[in-house]
């Protein structure tokens, strides 16, 4: 029988159950068919441990479902930080970590590896009948790690180069701008982990609409945001859910872009094999790895900005080799008297596009955009008012119009009827 940990060896492995889980739909154990029963049992209690009381579960016919039940009256800290905190470590490495911070408990005490080596060897494991051995390889690699991380500090005096703690910081003052971070701003699990350092405090903010999943892509996204700090072409895979096999994409990220209504977060990148810009789901993203600095990054951070312009969502021009392409979209609605708040939801509602009021009860929406099927979702919520439309994209106004008859049919109403 396997042993079974709470910790995690691997974060790509629990967020790939995560997502397939609770942001994709219900899968029972029998649906999930991509890994063996063991480690579909074994990933499940792993979630169980981190996700406690906000996990639930439903019998249908075909198997018992696991599901995220969140209540933001009662729960206000993002359940699925607690992933981040979960990572598994050697014997080895928590034992090193412990000796180092109990020698170098002050900011004032300093001292060279070749000194930590004496103090490790004769202070901490000459009182062990099997001690654990540490080189001095080992050693530099976890000071040097620590440094990056910004919890040492290496300085060098005359030819020795000697480390000591960092200096600690009170964060209690920051109490409720940590708390807003870590539940609105991408990688908020950082605002988190800043969190757990400041004492017990009442939360200051509750959320009636809280997009919790997207904690599962910190990852991914601080090293998109690194590479565009930097510059820098990445390569990536991309597990569309159009293909069973993942892509490899070798793209300049440019910008994540974070919806205000359901919470999805989107990177847009030029995609240099097909000469054009591209839209991902960050949350079908994995393995980002930073390759070479690329001379076009303003150029095409610059084209990305003035295409928002034509940008209805996330879509950019798909118009290969700097040809923009745009779709002209019109359509008119009538209303009645007492219908005066779907004009003021047209005006609130329109986004880049303009409102022309015809007469009285007759008004008219026109908007220039890269992709037009992006808008069929908005444009359907005023089916029974629209009067006329006019699509430059004809494919798209026909499967409209054709979607519409469908529905008239399903339902039994005639043309006549209309």
């Amino acid at each position: 029988m396997s042993s079974y940990s709470e910790l995690i060896k691997n974060f790509e492995r629990i967020r790939a159950y995560m997502r397939e889980f609770y942001v994709y739909g219900f899968k029972s154990r029998d649906d999930y068919n991509k890994k063996s029963a063991r480690s579909y049992d074994d990933e499940r209690r792993r979630m169980e441990s981190i996700l406690g009381d906000h996990m639930s579960f439903l019998r249908t016919p075909e198997g018992k479902n696991v599901f995220i039940s969140i209540d933001s009256r009662t729960s206000r800290h993002n359940p699925f930080y607690k992933a981040w905190k979960s990572k598994s470590f050697t014997d080895g490495d928590v034992t090193l970590h412990f000796i180092i911070f109990d020698i170098l408990h002050s900011p004032e005490i300093s001292y060279s590896i070749p000194e930590l080596m004496r103090i490790i060897d004769e202070e901490y494991l000459s009182y062990f009948d099997s001690p654990m051995m540490f080189d001095e390889s080992t050693l530099r690699k976890k000071l040097k790690e620590y440094c990056e991380e910004g919890i040492l500090i290496a300085e060098k005096k005359g030819k020795r180069m000697l480390y000591r703690r960092a200096e600690d910081i009170s964060l209690s003052e920051y109490n409720d701008l940590l708390d807003f971070y870590s539940e609105i701003a991408p990688c908020g699990v950082i605002g988190s982990f800043l969190l757990d350092k400041t004492k017990p405090h009442k939360n200051a903010f509750a959320f009636k609409h809280h997009y919790i999943t997207g904690a599962m892509d910190s990852g991914i996204l601080a090293a998109l945001f690194t590479a565009m700090r930097q510059k820098r072409v990445v390569t990536v895979t991309n597990h569309s859910s159009r293909s069973d096999e993942p892509r490899k994409n070798r793209i300049i990220p440019l910008r994540i872009f974070i919806s205000t209504q359901n919470g999805k977060q989107h990177l847009i990148a030029y995609h240099p094999d097909f000469n054009c810009f591209r839209s991902f789901r960050v949350d079908y993203l994995s393995n980002v790895k930073l390759e070479d600095v690329t001379p076009r990054f303003d150029e095409l951070r610059a084209m990305l900005d003035k295409m928002q312009g034509n940008m209805w969502g996330v879509v950019p021009n798909r118009g290969r080799r700097g040809k923009v392409h745009t779709e002209q979209v019109s359509f008119t609605i009538k209303v009645a008297e007492n219908e005066d708040y779907i004009v003021k939801r047209l005006y609130r509602e329109k986004r880049n596009g303009t409102v022309e009021k015809l007469d009285d009860s007759t008004y008219r929406f026109t908007a220039e955009v890269h992709e037009t099927s992006e808008m069929i979702p908005w444009i359907r919520t005023f089916i029974c008012r629209i009067a006329q439309m006019n699509f430059s994209n004809r494919t798209e106004e026909n499967r409209f119009k054709a979607d519409l008859e469908e529905m008239y049919k399903m339902y039994g109403i005639k043309e006549d009827e209309l």
